[in-house]
């Protein structure tokens, strides 16, 4: 028979052309139901022969109620989080088990402000909200979700009820690499912190600030460091991005302070913020390791910063993002949220040794 020029084949033009129902049509192309396999292949025959290739799958997830689109909230604007490896790399896990599933993303940039939300918090269809981050302590997206009655998985984040929680052992891996440092001589460290909120502010923490901290991998790496030593100056960053890191280095390690009040090691709470550190230390005539130690978080590859290789400790990111979307698909089947924690692990490099003899 095949396809007439100009007409588009439809499941019921194959029904017809097969001789069955549609109905028994559309479970050749479920792969599931009452169907014998004679049947099955009668009617892919009649789809092949009429160029069919399938019922429309919007047609079919919006049949089910669903939009096959998971909303990705990546805690940042786009332009910032793509300068990003960690982000980026978490992606790429999350995507690719999303995409084996069949289910389709949309990335949504994070609150810009307390009370604000981007619009397609609100509006997009979506099926399963992923908050890649966390959320803070009174969180507007995590609300705009909740309004919406939409499941959501958490990734290192403060637990939120009913929902799974994918989280890291940041905490026990930022103690290591102070104890690393330590171990090395050590008792001078200085800290470059991860934001502490919204607010994207740059400066020296004092003990109220300490009190505010609110995203979860902050507060995490803070205790870390604190399981071990009292950092001589913590500078907290607005941002994960190399520049942060060096301008936290250029304040902490500037000619005007002291050389026996000098900082002799410097703990980051991100690799981006501790190769920032490496290259404010570099400007200002200090040699790494020998003059300044400098420990980061993440195992991030940063061949640009050579000779160095940063001390890290590494973090499993695709797996992270992997274990994101397993929570995703697991939750659409009607699974039971989980926790799920990655371990992390302190890899040396070049850029820690002993503390320098004065």
């Amino acid at each position: 028979m095949g396809r007439t020029p100009g007409s588009r084949p439809t499941l019921a033009k194959v029904a017809q052309q097969a001789g069955v129902s549609v109905s028994t049509a559309s479970l050749a192309f479920s792969g599931s139901g009452p169907i014998t396999p004679e049947t099955r292949d009668k009617v892919l025959a009649a789809a092949a022969d009429l160029g069919y290739t399938g019922p429309n799958p919007l047609g079919r997830q919006l049949r089910r109620g669903r939009s096959g689109i998971v909303g990705v909230v990546i805690g940042d604007q786009p332009g910032r989080a793509f300068r990003d490896p960690v982000a980026v790399q978490v992606l790429d896990g999350l995507v690719d088990m999303l995409g084996a599933e069949g289910l389709g993303v949309l990335l949504i940039p994070g609150v810009r402000g307390r009370d604000t939300v981007d619009p397609l918090l609100e509006t997009a269809a979506m099926d399963v909200a992923v908050l890649v981050w966390g959320a803070l302590s009174d969180d507007p997206t995590l609300a705009a979700i909740e309004r919406r009655n939409l499941p959501v998985v958490v990734g290192e984040g403060r637990a939120v009820e009913g929902a799974p929680l994918v989280a890291i052992e940041d905490r026990a891996g930022t103690a290591e690499a102070v104890r690393h440092l330590r171990e090395l001589g050590h008792t001078r460290i200085a800290e470059i912190a991860l934001p502490f909120d919204e607010h994207e502010r740059s400066g020296p923490v004092d003990a109220a600030r300490l009190a505010q901290a609110d995203r979860t991998p902050t507060v995490n790496r803070l205790a870390g460091v604190r399981d071990v030593v009292a950092p001589v100056l913590t500078w907290e960053c607005p941002a994960s991005l190399v520049e942060h890191g060096r301008d936290a280095a250029t304040e902490i390690l500037g000619t005007w302070v002291p050389s026996s009040e000098r900082p002799t090691a410097i703990v980051a709470h991100s690799d981006l913020l501790a190769a920032g550190a490496v290259i404010g230390a570099r400007e200002l005539g200090l040699r790494i390791p020998q003059d300044v130690s400098v420990a980061g978080f993440d195992g991030l590859d940063l061949p640009w910063l050579s000779p160095d290789v940063l001390t890290s400790v590494h973090q499993p990111l695709r797996e992270k993002g992997s274990a994101l979307g397993r929570a995703v698909v697991d939750l659409l089947a009607g699974g039971e949220p989980t926790t799920v924690t990655l371990s992390v692990g302190l890899v040396p490099g070049t850029t820690t040794g002993p503390v320098p003899v004065t």
